[in-house]
């Protein structure tokens, strides 16, 4: 019987859309997950324990503190350029470099 990820790898050979199995990760969720080796082309794929996909850090233990870290790492760093390279701090100034440009 033919696992998904095999039958992915065939359908992407057919459709000449190769995947990089260098790009390719393994994350385990749950305490009864049995830690399987997977493959793709013989390529034995690397096993993590958190991955960054779409902007968002996703972790084994499905915690969400590394991606509020990594949030407030962001803005810190946002907060300190606009301290260093703005010198008039008013807050007509100010206001917009923090808020969110509507959409529409």
């Amino acid at each position: 019987m033919q696992s998904d990820l095999h039958r992915l790898v065939e359908w992407s050979k057919d459709w000449q859309m190769l995947l990089n199995t260098d790009k390719c990760k393994v994350l385990h969720f749950g305490f009864n997950n049995p830690h399987i080796d997977y493959f793709m082309n013989g390529v034995k794929l690397q096993l993590v324990e958190e991955e960054k996909d779409l902007g968002v850090t996703v972790s084994a233990d499905m915690q969400w503190e590394r991606q509020c870290i990594e949030a407030v790492k962001k803005a810190n760093k946002m907060l300190g350029l606009i301290k260093r390279n703005f010198q008039n701090k008013s807050k007509d100034t100010i206001m917009p470099l923090y808020s969110i440009p509507e959409s529409g």
